[in-house]
C-alpha cells in the first residue's frame, strides 16, 4: 500500500467506526447509552467553540450535548435527544501527531469519553476509570 493513493477517512468511514466502537461497548453502559444520537462533523462549529471556551477548531475532538441521566424527570416534558458529536478533523490530526495508536482507537476513546458525560461523570471521574484500567 502506498500513501499517495490513500484518501482521509470520510465521514461515513468516521461513522462506521463510531458505530463498531458503539457496539462493542459492555452492558450496562450500552444500554444507558442508548438513547444517545451520535454526530459526525468536520469540526464543531464556532458557538459551539465559544461554548466551552476554545478558539482553534483543533482543540476539540468530541462533545456531549444534553441532559445527563442523573437530570432527566421521567413526568416532565420529553428532552431534546442526547447528542455526542465527534470531530473528524481533529481526530485525524490527533491521530498523526500521536502516531502510536490507531484511528478506531482514538474514535472508540472519544466516544466513551462523551458517553461518560451522559451518565453524568465529569472529566475527572471518567480520567480516573480510564487509570484503572
Amino acid at each position: 500500500m502506498t500513501w499517495n493513493t490513500q484518501t482521509a477517512p470520510s465521514l461515513d468511514d468516521f461513522a462506521r467506526l463510531a458505530r463498531e466502537a458503539f457496539d462493542a461497548l459492555p452492558e450496562p453502559f450500552k444500554s444507558a447509552a442508548g438513547d444517545v444520537v451520535i454526530r459526525i462533523d468536520d469540526f464543531a462549529d464556532e458557538e459551539t467553540l465559544a461554548s466551552v471556551d476554545l478558539e482553534d477548531p483543533f482543540d476539540l475532538t468530541g462533545l456531549y450535548h444534553g441532559f445527563h441521566v442523573g437530570e432527566r424527570d421521567a413526568f416532565g416534558p420529553a428532552p431534546e435527544p442526547s447528542r455526542v458529536f465527534l470531530y473528524r478533523r481533529p481526530i485525524l490530526d490527533e491521530w498523526c501527531e500521536r502516531g502510536d495508536v490507531g484511528l478506531a482507537e482514538i474514535i472508540a476513546h472519544v466516544l466513551i469519553h462523551e458517553i461518560g458525560h451522559h451518565m453524568g461523570l465529569d472529566d475527572d471521574d471518567i480520567d480516573q476509570i480510564e487509570a484503572e484500567d
